[in-house]
């Protein structure tokens, strides 16, 4: 490293080293260090060629296929010129000396200035989309400090619950960068979990542990990113103990708009037919989603599904029934008597799906209704056909108050009860 004048002030002269030839067209470095002193020349060189170099190496970061780590080192070749990385809209409405600052440190070679340079200093970098689950992985090094002092069991512990609400997440709305997370993503998710609280007994205290882990994640890397990001998070949490059910669909709604012809025709073909199964079994979109073509029995004398643990395990002992299949749910199931494979292996995102394309087509009765509103709408209607309670709730999965005696009703049996109320 050599100081030598140039003109009134010293400058700084070294060769460039291999490494940087790549994003270094010069063979040789002046470098100004704005004095005519020597001591003074030789205290600022060092700490500006360490500059300099961080400029390279934020270059070289740069250039890989990664998008963000192309981003990221764009804001560091930012800051290795003394500068905060800004995003070009807000460049724009830096104040006129503050604006030409930047404009001025972007280097000019032959007369065209270093583009790589003009985007980190000006805020054209293109910023990367950070998926949900990238998200959580970027999570882990930026809450770092909230595992210090824990024991590795501790750790896992306060991991799990962090990866599980990020794949639930994930499953219901699928892995979106999170710039693009909207409202009715998180009515979706919020929904999965009021069908699970109802159906599945969860306490809505479950339910907001997932909320609060996923905001968790989605706040912490949109504030330590610097993605500026308005993300819809609030007022999704549920009163603990106040899971108010949904309600169930008139059947004249049912009737004159759910099934208008063509009503359904957008909605993928397993989503459509389980939510016809639904109307007159009453079973829940879990249960249908995980039938195996042993389970849906259109051969036998009263063509039935029979709810049993084969693919699932079941909510309780008391869901494992047979309903028959009257009305538009067995002309659902003649189209699907093997099942419905898109939704065998995990049926998360399935009231999700469906929930989002009534809403989306004006199919929802009210902003309170869901997909498991159907499933009340049945056990209403039996309730409005003056059917007994033990029938009901052998139908519905559902525990009886008293000890239940004898084998219940037959298919036939509860095949004549059904079939006046189906639709």
């Amino acid at each position: 490293m050599a100081i030598k004048p140039r003109g009134k002030k010293l400058s700084l002269y070294k060769r460039v080293p291999k490494r940087y030839e790549s994003v270094e067209p010069r063979k040789f470095i002046w470098l100004s260090l704005h004095t005519d002193s020597r001591s003074e020349a030789e205290a600022k060189a060092g700490p500006a060629w360490e500059q300099l170099v961080a400029g390279w190496e934020a270059k070289l970061a740069g250039d890989t296929s990664d998008a963000e780590q192309r981003f990221e080192a764009a804001r560091e070749l930012a800051e290795a010129r003394g500068f905060r990385y800004m995003r070009v809209e807000k460049v724009a409405q830096l104040p006129t000396d503050e604006l030409l600052d930047r404009i001025d440190a972007v280097p000019v070679r032959k007369g065209e200035p270093d583009l790589r340079e003009a985007a980190a200093l000006l805020g054209g970098a293109k910023e990367s989309e950070i998926t949900i689950t990238r998200a959580l992985e970027l999570y882990w090094n930026l809450a770092r400090e909230k595992t210090l002092g824990k024991s590795a069991d501790q750790v896992r512990k306060w991991e799990n619950p962090r990866k599980k609400a990020i794949k639930t997440f994930v499953t219901v709305v699928g892995d979106k960068p999170i710039s693009e997370i909207t409202g009715d993503d998180m009515l979706d998710f919020r929904s999965w979990w009021l069908d699970r609280i109802e159906s599945e007994g969860l306490s809505p205290g479950s339910a907001n542990k997932d909320l609060i882990h996923l905001g968790d994640v989605l706040k912490t890397v949109n504030k330590m990113k610097r993605l500026n990001l308005v993300l819809p998070l609030s007022d999704l949490s549920f009163k603990e103990g106040e899971a108010a059910p949904r309600p169930p669909f008139s059947d004249a709604w049912i009737r004159d708009k759910i099934l208008e012809p063509g009503a359904l025709d957008g909605l993928n073909e397993d989503a459509r037919y389980i939510l016809l199964a639904m109307i007159n079994t009453g079973a829940r979109p879990s249960e249908l989603a995980a039938l195996s073509a042993s389970q849906i029995r259109l051969d036998s004398n009263v063509p039935h599904i029979s709810i049993e643990p084969v693919v699932r395990q079941l909510k309780s002992a008391n869901a494992r029934r047979v309903i028959p299949l009257c009305g538009i749910s067995l002309e659902a199931m003649r189209v699907r008597p093997d099942g419905f494979p898109r939704y065998s292996d995990s049926s998360a995102s399935l009231s999700a799906t469906v929930n989002k394309y009534l809403r989306a087509n004006g199919l929802m009765e009210t902003p309170k209704h869901s997909l498991y509103g159907l499933r009340h709408s049945f056990e209403d209607r039996l309730l409005a056909a003056g059917v007994d309670e033990r029938i009901r709730r052998d139908l519905m999965g559902h525990a009886l108050d008293r000890e239940r005696y004898g084998k219940g009703a037959s298919l036939r049996h509860l095949q004549s009860i059904i079939q006046p109320t189906a639709l």
